[in-house]
């Protein structure tokens, strides 16, 4: 098989690494500063653990690639503005917005879209940064450098978000996980549960969302699609072109995992349904130092990114599954005491999620 180059060496390019040793598949995340003659890209499928990247010697020669896969697709989507031109000309339910380019703009701004506005760089901030959420009087809080670079949204009333993981082959064949409902603070995602047995009708029209987007992009392997639970029906948030947070629980979750799917569509390998028999909670590691009173408990497994531990840094995460919905929940209440305080929340939530 040929061996994969990732543009991007974090913990995604590390974690599709380890999906390929098991099939015998060299995965290479590379640096982006790495020097173009010491990546064994010329006979390997390129793929990427990000969506925008600098321009750095390595880019420049893989940006013109033939076996950059979705190459073209990546910057269309890491730019907001032409992510929600897709979903508005796909037809496909996302919050109205706008792009914002004067202050002048903000009275027709609230008139339309409402008293919330949510403000977000057309291109970088992810983890909460970037955004801005302003009320009639805030304006002033949005540095002068942000109009012409953002849109805004109308701030929506959910009830809950969740996210659809999903993957397409070459030849058009998409497959997809069940949606994972999702708990962010601050606008970093904390802790997400997959249910085996998903609504029927939320995950139908997610699939059928998901799978026009990837169809009309042409798109190969795995992206996942961020929504807004508004009533009965889903508001598309975001896309990610790539393997996501929300999935890292396929790792210990699925028959076949969100890393292993990615490399399977995009060197054509079979591409069956992954199995998911019982409901799975991740805990993402943010800003916390590792301790190995985790490991104690025999339903969860540490995933550990060997990064240098930051506040607000994803670090590493927590994958539990198990068919007893019960003995999940009774783990995570004996997994609260081994982490920070700030982890409660997510663990309750988790824990009602389950119930």
């Amino acid at each position: 098989m040929k061996p994969v180059c990732v543009l991007g060496n974090g913990q995604l390019g590390r974690m599709l690494r380890q999906a390929g040793e098991p099939l015998g598949i060299a995965v290479y995340p590379v640096g982006l500063d790495a020097e173009p003659e010491a990546v064994p890209y010329q006979n390997s499928v390129i793929t990427a653990e990000i969506e925008r990247w600098p321009e750095t010697a390595l880019t420049r020669e893989l940006a013109t690639h033939n076996s950059f896969v979705n190459r073209d697709i990546f910057p269309r989507l890491a730019d907001r503005l032409t992510q929600k031109q897709l979903l508005d000309r796909l037809n496909l339910a996302t919050a109205p917005w706008q792009l914002l380019a004067d202050a002048a703009e903000w009275p027709q701004v609230f008139a339309s879209l409402g008293e919330l506005a949510i403000v977000k760089r057309r291109v970088g901030g992810y983890d909460g940064r970037g955004q801005w959420r302003l009320r009639s009087g805030q304006q002033h809080e949005l540095p002068a450098d942000a109009y012409g670079e953002c849109i805004v949204e109308q701030g929506i009333n959910f009830s809950g978000e969740v996210s659809l993981v999903g993957a397409r082959s070459h030849d058009g064949q998409c497959v997809f996980y069940p949606l994972t409902h999702n708990l962010h603070e601050n606008g970093i995602l904390r802790t997400s549960v997959a249910l085996p047995a998903p609504n029927p009708a939320l995950q139908q029209q997610a699939e059928q969302m998901l799978a026009a987007i990837l169809h009309a992009l042409d798109y190969v392997g795995v992206m996942a699609m961020e929504c807004f639970i508004v009533g009965d029906e889903l508001l598309i948030n975001e896309l990610a072109p790539r393997v996501h947070n929300s999935g890292h629980w396929t790792q210990n979750g699925a028959s076949i995992s969100q890393f292993e799917l990615h490399l399977r569509a995009i060197l054509g390998l079979p591409l069956p349904k992954p199995v998911v028999n019982t409901p799975s909670v991740m805990v993402n590691l943010i800003g916390t130092a590792v301790n190995t009173a985790w490991l104690g408990l025999p339903l969860v497994h540490l995933h550990w990114y060997d990064k240098e531990v930051r506040e607000g840094r994803k670090v590493g995460h927590l994958n539990l599954n198990d068919p007893n919905a019960d003995a999940l929940a009774q783990t995570l209440g004996d997994l609260a005491p081994l982490l920070p305080a700030e982890y409660c929340s997510g663990l309750d939530w988790a824990r009602q999620m389950l119930a």
